[in-house]
């Protein structure tokens, strides 16, 4: 059976909560007596491709920076 708390708990105690869906799985916030909002655990846990990396980089992308390109970094 899911935790259910007030909203007054859940704002006090947010990450409390957020750490106890490793156990309860599921805590549903109330106002005033009234299930509102339910916080579960995301449990797609696939790792996201970065965007701008399609495939494999180049290998001059690791080449030293130009001399000219390094002193416009320069202050």
């Amino acid at each position: 059976m899911p935790q259910v708390v007030n909203m007054q708990e859940a704002k006090t105690h947010l990450s409390k909560l957020v750490s106890s869906l490793k156990i309860e799985k599921t805590v549903i916030i109330a106002n005033r007596g009234v299930p509102v909002a339910k916080l579960e655990p995301i449990t797609d846990e696939r790792k996201r491709p970065l965007g701008f990396v399609s495939g494999k980089l180049p290998e001059s992308f690791f080449d030293p920076l130009p001399e000219e390109d390094l002193e416009s970094w320069m202050l």
